[in-house]
């Protein structure tokens, strides 16, 4: 358990995000591709409450020109993912994320 709480706060923004029937695949788990929809959600909930991020009518566009994934464990509805998000570089122009999900 000191493990997992260690993990946890090596991330200092938390959301909670709860999974949803349609989430799940045939395996009966999350589907895979569902996971960036996650990583999406944490970043731009951040960058709207914390960053002032408008996206409406913001002139300011983020892209995302490189990702990856590794998976631990499956995760399945109705579980409730607890989104976790660092900055683990921020350049000139660009800033490289790191989420973890508990």
């Amino acid at each position: 358990m000191t493990a997992s709480l260690e993990r946890r706060a090596a991330y200092p923004h938390f959301l909670a995000i709860p999974t949803r029937w349609m989430d799940n695949d045939v395996y009966g788990h999350v589907n895979n591709v569902v996971y960036y929809a996650y990583f999406d959600t944490v970043i731009n909930e951040y960058l709207i409450r914390e960053g002032g991020l408008d996206i409406h009518d913001g002139a300011v566009v983020g892209y995302c020109v490189e990702s990856n994934c590794r998976y631990h464990r499956p995760v399945a509805f109705p579980e409730t993912i607890d989104a976790g998000l660092r900055v683990a570089h921020l350049g000139n122009s660009s800033v490289r994320y790191e989420i973890g999900l508990f």
